[in-house]
């Protein structure tokens, strides 16, 4: 073998070590988009409503819909609850899903980085747009 390819199989080499060490090092979160996401909440006739969000991770608001929060995502479920006057009180529970990609994680972060994704919520997603029917209270 010359010198010249030894030398060429030797860089190869070392990029690839470092590939591999970065891959497993870097913040797994990254991969699957963070562990926030906005979510827009409308309410159809009745603009204006109020609407809470809870999750195992915290609870945040819509100070009047259509409007957006960004929540901290969960592998528990997403239970709104919106109100307006002269509208009967709605609630809705969303779905938390797995992201595809956090089962790609594994082969970047490896078993540790898809736990850590599992647990701080990063591997889990709702839907971006949640859309809840209100119906005016008759009289």
């Amino acid at each position: 073998m010359n010198l010249n390819k030894w030398h060429h199989i030797k860089r190869m080499v070392t990029v690839g070590s470092i590939a591999v060490f970065a891959s497993m090092t870097t913040g797994c979160a990254s991969i699957v988009n963070g562990q926030n996401q906005p979510i827009s909440v409308s309410t159809g006739q009745a603009k204006g409503a109020t609407c809470t969000l809870v999750n195992n991770k915290g609870k945040w608001y819509v100070p009047s819909t259509p409007g957006s929060v960004t929540v901290q995502r969960s592998y528990k479920d997403l239970h709104i609850d919106c109100e307006k006057k002269g509208y009967a009180a709605t609630e809705k529970k969303v779905a938390s899903k797995t992201k595809g990609m956090a089962f790609g994680n594994i082969i970047f972060g490896g078993v540790v980085g898809a736990g850590v994704d599992m647990a701080d919520g990063a591997a889990y997603d709702y839907p971006n747009d949640i859309q809840l029917d209100m119906h005016k209270i008759r009289a």
